[in-house]
């Protein structure tokens, strides 16, 4: 079984919980454990609102749009967010926010939730590409169960 699909989203805080409900709506479909959908929904939200926040063109340019696309192929769910920003200049740091503050949790807690992440530039051209992948499992009754 292999599901794909790619949406090209406007950077409005919006376009968050919209991702989200086609992820979700994507793996209850398919069969895939709850909560292994949900695990994946919170890292694509926090991707997601990454992207609004930090996508801009950057240097007095505007993009208006990212990018999300999920591949649920055999066991395996990987996402991907790709923005139009900046990109990252080096390597983003593991550090965990201190307790009191109220932002700079979510690349965290996409590495806490996924089995494994890749951060990084898009190549040769501006922007940030997060994807992120994790193991599927699957409920008994699914309907797409990977054999």
């Amino acid at each position: 079984m292999s599901i794909w699909w790619s949406l090209h989203l406007r950077r409005e805080a919006a376009s968050v919980p919209l991702a989200r409900r086609l992820l979700l709506g994507t793996m209850e479909t398919a069969g895939v454990d709850p909560d292994i959908s949900f695990d994946l929904s919170l890292a694509l939200t926090e991707a997601c609102a990454n992207a609004v926040e930090h996508g801009d063109g950057g240097f007095g340019t505007s993009s208006e749009a990212y990018r999300v696309t999920a591949y649920l192929d055999g066991e395996k769910c990987r996402i991907e967010v790709a923005d139009s920003g900046p990109g990252l200049t080096a390597a983003v740091p593991l550090r965990q926010p201190r307790p009191e503050a109220e932002r700079g949790r979510g690349l965290c807690l996409i590495r806490e939730l996924a089995d494994h992440v890749h951060i990084g530039d898009k190549p040769g051209r501006r922007g940030t590409v997060v994807s992120f992948d994790k193991m599927l499992k699957w409920r008994d009754d699914a309907p797409l169960m990977a054999v």
